[in-house]
């Protein structure tokens, strides 16, 4: 039973009396932001025709359903479906083939640990925070059906109080040399693993450890009590990714292609009583909405996110309504500046109003066309280009159809007086049976078949799709695009497949900068509105922890990248390096060999098996290690006799060198004849001691030597005058 609360509403108050929502100077009115609704709607209503009328040629429905003929074929070939069920799965398996979506890449050397930290957090809150199947499937189906994608970045944030008990902790010197290393472990741990050292390591050894990290002096904790504090607790923290419906956007006209430069953006979205006071801090002024009077039946210009239109809650606080939010800029302060704000409203009562919120200062909106329109900013899709196609195909196969469903086929005919009463029935019985002698059964019976199609209608046919296929570039499974238009030559059959998968691929590049811009949002978001630190799972044992401070785009600029691919270029890229690896040989280093294995397997979509390549070390051959170090000892004994035999020849090479130079000097001596004076100075000083030498020969000879004697002395000192004065002999005769 409901609440008897909720049973009786009050009455609204009186709009007029609403108080101001800000402080500005000159606050907007919602009078004045829905005249900026007014004046978009021409526009958006042109182009919600054209939406409707792509939608009914996809799904045969409305204007695009053939009429209704009695007796005559109501079929209608899905072409432009079929064109793009096809065209849904090449374009989603490139971005969800992939853990890895996005690949964010530092301007500046200074900026490589920002750039990897956002490319973590971004690819983890892909993967485990936001649906990415989900909205991948979203994104690419609306831009495939209505020609454009539009995405709405925003942000969810839930906390709630709870009371925590916190310890008190006191801190001394560590007294041993065991409580040093237990700390220093400690540190170590936190470093290497932080969820093994917040899971398992002792309260009061983790106390220690921040108390080392603020103030780097080692202590030992100590708990001395127990402090209840107030403590805010995140119970959702995370991006929010939605596709909306292009029939509830409405933008500023006047901004050309580039929806940046547009001077506004509105939204409008279903909501509740409930639901805005859920957020009291944003939304005010709820008590002066006439809730009874506010409902989505009663707004045409909403596409109610809901098939059935019919239903709605009967009380006011669920009752579901429209609100319009409006993304614009302003002149609040009346001094000729514009300032981004955000504005809701609900039945013509402001409920919201505020500076734009998110860090960029720009409407939350991300738009991605199929096949981009010149000086617009939403694209067609390719139902734009098959109409005329799908409606031949159409009319062609209902005549087919109605060619054969008209027939009397397998129905027999009898000429009247072939058969009596009797022999008919024997024929109906399957017996013998007699007949009228001048009308054989050849001539009389008449059996009706299907009358054979005209092949100018299966020409019809097979040059619609063949037409259709051109323009979209998307290859049917039963034959599809062929070579023969170009030549039936390799070369021709090459140019019409690098023509299909370069559109595709032209769609992809527009998909992924979408993606980019998206990445960018919420690179900025993250720095403005992540916890201090959030703990992110890389891997099955590494955790690393990111600051919001490294997360801001102040911190470093970034390039960032969205990882996209396609079979087809993976296969060629696989191919190319099989190539590589045959041509290289067994020869090269095993360390070139397993990047490219690697690299293979991550284009063939094996992470397995990618995994396993990288930790994979050879165990080297005994006899091959042997043979390794003998050579190895082999080349050093060559070594050491060639430098011995070099040596070798280098003394020779002295020696020889010496003598040739001694040569040479005796030539010069003997032409100037400084020899032949050396050798007779030689001469002469031999001479001279031979002399002497006979003397003192004679004189020990003749007397008995005695050193006290004079004429010995006289002798002596004779000797000694020679050698000073030469020998008065010389100059004898």
């Amino acid at each position: 039973m409901m609440d008897s609360n909720t049973d009786t509403q009050e009455l609204p108050i009186d709009p007029s009396t609403a108080p101001k929502l800000t402080e500005w100077e000159n606050e907007p009115t919602a009078r004045v932001l829905q005249d900026d609704l007014e004046a978009s709607r021409p526009a958006h209503d042109s182009f919600v025709l054209n939406v409707k009328r792509w939608n009914d040629l996809t799904n045969v429905t409305g204007s695009a359903k053939p009429p209704k003929v009695a007796g005559r074929s109501q079929v209608q070939p899905k072409l432009i479906r079929r064109q793009a069920e096809w065209r849904y799965s090449a374009l989603t398996e490139p971005f969800n083939s992939s853990s890895k979506l996005f690949d964010v890449k530092p301007t500046t050397f200074e900026d490589a640990e920002s750039a990897r930290q956002n490319e973590l957090m971004l690819n983890w809150q892909f993967r485990t925070k936001l649906n990415r199947v989900s909205f991948i499937d979203n994104y690419v189906r609306s831009c495939v059906d209505e020609g454009t994608a539009v995405v709405r970045v925003g942000w969810n944030r839930i906390t709630t109080e709870v009371d925590e008990e916190v310890p008190i902790w006191t801190y001394s010197q560590p007294t041993s040399d065991e409580e040093i290393k237990q700390l220093e472990a400690a540190i170590t741990l936190k470093e290497e693993n932080p969820r093994v050292f917040d899971e398992d390591v002792d309260p009061a050894i983790q106390a220690a450890v921040a108390f080392f990290e603020e103030s780097g002096q080692p202590n030992i904790a100590s708990q001395t009590g127990v402090d209840v504090i107030k403590v805010e607790k995140p119970l959702d923290n995370r991006p929010t990714l939605s596709v909306i419906n292009l029939e509830n956007l409405y933008f500023d006209p006047s901004c050309g292609g580039d929806l940046e430069k547009a001077g506004f953006v509105i939204i409008s979205f279903e909501t509740s009583q409930a639901e805005l006071k859920k957020e009291p801090n944003r939304y005010k002024n709820l008590k002066y909405v006439n809730w009874e009077g506010a409902t989505t039946v009663l707004d045409s210009n909403h596409a109610p996110q809901s098939s059935d239109i019919n239903f709605n809650f009967k009380d006011n606080l669920r009752k579901r309504v429209v609100a319009h939010e409006y993304w614009g800029d302003y002149d609040i302060h009346k001094d000729g500046t514009l300032v981004p704000i955000v504005a809701t409203w609900v039945e013509g009562i402001l409920v919201r109003l505020e500076e734009n919120p998110y860090p960029d200062g720009r409407p939350p909106f991300v738009v991605a066309p199929y096949m981009p329109v010149k000086r617009q900013v939403l694209g067609e899709p390719d139902a734009e280009l098959l109409e005329d196609n799908q409606k031949i195909l159409g009319a062609v196969s209902r005549g087919m159809i109605d060619l054969l469903g008209r027939s009397a086929n397998s129905q027999q005919g009898f000429a009247k007086g072939m058969l009596d009463v009797v022999n008919k029935r024997r024929y109906e019985s399957g017996q013998d049976y007699e007949f009228n002698p001048n009308l054989s059964p050849q001539m009389g019976i008449i059996e009706h078949k299907y009358p054979e199609i005209p092949q100018s209608a299966m020409a019809m046919l097979q040059l619609q799709n063949q037409e259709a296929e051109a323009l979209t570039g998307v290859k049917a499974f039963s034959g599809g695009l062929s070579g023969n238009a170009y030549g039936d030559v390799a070369a021709g059959i090459k140019g019409i497949l690098d023509a299909a998968s370069k559109r595709e691929m032209a769609i992809l590049r527009r998909l992924a900068g979408g993606l980019v811009m998206i990445g960018k949002k919420i690179i900025s978001m993250n720095a403005e509105f992540l916890s201090e630190k959030e703990v992110v799972r890389v891997t099955n044992e590494k955790f690393i922890t990111i600051n919001r401070e490294d997360l801001s785009s102040v911190a470093g600029e970034f390039d960032l990248e969205v990882d996209i691919s396609t079979a087809e270029v993976d296969a060629a890229k696989a191919s190319d390096l099989a190539f590589m690896l045959q041509t290289m040989g067994n020869n090269m280093d095993f360390g070139i060999t397993k990047l490219i294995l690697m690299q293979i397997a991550k284009l063939k979509r094996m992470p397995e098996l990618e995994e396993k390549i990288s930790k994979f070390e050879p165990t080297p051959d005994p006899i091959a290690e042997k043979i390794k170090e003998m050579e190895v000892m082999k080349l050093q004994a060559e070594i050491e006799e060639i430098q011995s035999k070099t040596a070798l020849n280098q003394a020779k090479a002295q020696e020889v060198g010496v003598k040739a130079e001694q040569g040479a000097l005796d030539s010069v001596e003997q032409e100037s004849g400084t020899k032949h004076a050396r050798d007779l100075e030689k001469q002469t000083a031999q001479s001279t001691g031979n002399q002497n030498l006979e003397v003192t020969k004679s004189l020990l000879k003749s007397r008995k030597f005695d050193e006290s004697r004079p004429d010995v002395e006289a002798a002596v000192g004779y000797n000694a005058l020679s050698k000073q004065m030469g020998n008065p002999l010389d100059n004898v005769g």
